[in-house]
Order: C-alpha cells, then sequence, then structure tokens
C-alpha cells in the first residue's frame, strides 16, 4: 500500500563541508546549533548577512566526514564563494556535490524510507516528511512511497505554511524571523555567536518581529508569487508561493501582523491583485496576533 509520496528536487544542489574543524567553523558562522544536527540526524537553518537578513537558507544533514548542505542550486557557487571566504586557515573542505549528489523529498507517511544513504525527518516540521541525499545515479523505488512531481511538493510544503528562500521570500530581504525561522527551529538562541546573531537575538528578546509568514486562502486562484498584499488598498505584505488543488487554493503571505490585525478587526477586505484572502496563523506558531498596544512596535 502506498500512502506516501516522494519527488527528486531538482532545483536543489548540495555543498560537502567537511574535515577536523568543520563543527567548530559553521557553529561559529551559521544559525543552526551543529551538535544538534549530529544528534538529531538533520538540522535546518540559514546563514545571514551581518545585518541579520538571510542570504541563504538550507538543510544539513550529517554525512561521513563532515555535512551535507541542501539549498537552491542556484545560489551553490556564491554560498561556496561566501563560505571559503570565511574558511580563512581553518582545516575545512568546501565542495559543490550538486553535480554528483539528488535531493528527494519524501511525505505523507510515518515510515522513514528504507534507502542508502543520508535520510532524515525533515527538520522543520515533522508533518513535511524526510529529506534524503542521494547519487544522481540511484533508482528510487521505496515501498510505501509512489512517485510524485515537484510541484506536488512543494503544494503539500505551502499547504503547511513553511516557506522557502527564493519561492516565498527574496534573499536579502527577510529577517528569520519574518519567515518563521525561530517556529521551524531554524534558529538556535543558546549557541554563541554567528553572523547576524546580534540583530537575531535582539528581535528574539524584545518582541519586536511584526513581519511574519501566515496562511492564506481563497476561493480563487492565487497571483503569482510578489504580488502585494493590501488593506483599503494599503500595503500590509507580499505574497509568497500558493496551490491550487482539489482541497483548496491557497499560499503563504508575508504581512504586517498589525496592519493585518487592524484590517480585520475593522472589517476590511484583504486582497492580492484583487482576489480576496482570508488569513490564518500557521499551527506551528508560536507567536500570536499582536494586541492593540504592540502595534506600534517595529
Amino acid at each position: 500500500m502506498r500512502n506516501g509520496s516522494y519527488a527528486q528536487l531538482t532545483d536543489r544542489g548540495t555543498v560537502f563541508i567537511g574535515g577536523p574543524e568543520a563543527e567548530t567553523f559553521l557553529q561559529n558562522i551559521v544559525t543552526t546549533d551543529m551538535a544538534a544536527v549530529q544528534s538529531a540526524g538533520a538540522g535546518f537553518g540559514a546563514l545571514l548577512s551581518p545585518q541579520g537578513k538571510i542570504l541563504f537558507d538550507f538543510i544539513i544533514l550529517p554525512t561521513e566526514g563532515g555535512y551535507l548542505f541542501d539549498l537552491p542550486r542556484a545560489l551553490v557557487a556564491d554560498f561556496q564563494k561566501r563560505m571559503t571566504l570565511y574558511r580563512l586557515r581553518a582545516k575545512v573542505e568546501i565542495a559543490n556535490r550538486s553535480d554528483s549528489d539528488a535531493v528527494y523529498a519524501f511525505w505523507g507517511s510515518e515510515e522513514l524510507p528504507a534507502i542508502e544513504g543520508p535520510v532524515a525527518r525533515d527538520p522543520r516540521l515533522a508533518a513535511l516528511g524526510f529529506r534524503a541525499i542521494l547519487p544522481v545515479d540511484a533508482t528510487v523505488a521505496v515501498d510505501g512511497y509512489a512517485a510524485a512531481s515537484e510541484a506536488d511538493y512543494h503544494a503539500w510544503r505551502t499547504g503547511l505554511t513553511v516557506p522557502e528562500g527564493g519561492r516565498d521570500f527574496a534573499f536579502g530581504d527577510a529577517f528569520p524571523h519574518d519567515v518563521d525561522m525561530d517556529d521551524l527551529g531554524g534558529l538556535d538562541f543558546r549557541k554563541g555567536c554567528y553572523v547576524g546573531q546580534e540583530i537575531v537575538s535582539r528581535m528574539e528578546h524584545r518582541g519586536t518581529a511584526r513581519r511574519r509568514a501566515v496562511a492564506v486562502t481563497s476561493e480563487a486562484a492565487l497571483p503569482p508569487a510578489g504580488s502585494p498584499i493590501e488593506a483599503d488598498g494599503k500595503p500590509i505584505g507580499t505574497l509568497g508561493g500558493s496551490y491550487d488543488t482539489e482541497s483548496g487554493k491557497g499560499g503563504i503571505g508575508l504581512i504586517r501582523l498589525d496592519r493585518a490585525r487592524r484590517a480585520l478587526d475593522q472589517g476590511i477586505a484583504v486582497t492580492a491583485e484583487g482576489v480576496p484572502l482570508a488569513i490564518s496563523l500557521p499551527p506551528f506558531a508560536r507567536f500570536g496576533w499582536p494586541s492593540g498596544d504592540d502595534e506600534g512596535a517595529a
């Protein structure tokens, strides 16, 4: 019986980072606690600018001798170059594995896919299923999983309101809190310093995050990602990716919670390119709608 689905994610590439000092090197640069990656079998995180904005987001899987970073294929060369600049004299190897590796997603089943290679539950959200990195020439036939398309996977991911850089938000434009990375396991607030850490910690401890990724649904198909979300003609956010399936139509919106709340309280329609939207917080969200006293925060 095949209850699950799987798809190769051809728009994803891989970078291997290994060597005797790889864990320490990465611990001082990325948002992820690298010790937790080893114990959990996977990690989610980002490389930030010094100003705290997301330059790259990725999933990390431990592998022999180091770690495999699963990230947008179009950004692999830039990521490799930037990490090489940070390396200095560290005993670390940084290699593009995109031509030899293939990234797969498995979802819709609780059964761990029986495959050879790095595979782990998606570290962002259990409902996303599993992530695997296999040889590019591997034959994939897994009991309990049927082949599906990349579009099917992204419809599933979007339906769970899990944002992905390059699809739901622009790299270099969003803080981690803007895209719910704090609630999706992408930030560790107990580890030491890393690039952009001061800004991120300040937003966490002061509670100043006001832009958030939320679920939007509609009776009609949604306009393209990047379309403005408005209330009474005034911008309150931007539309991310969307889905149009038998179960309904919806997507991800990056909105100012205070402005959206004010519009909803006043009965003002929220729209994207004229399409009416219903807004709800993701089920995994620890954040809530701001109170009236909070609306003036940045």
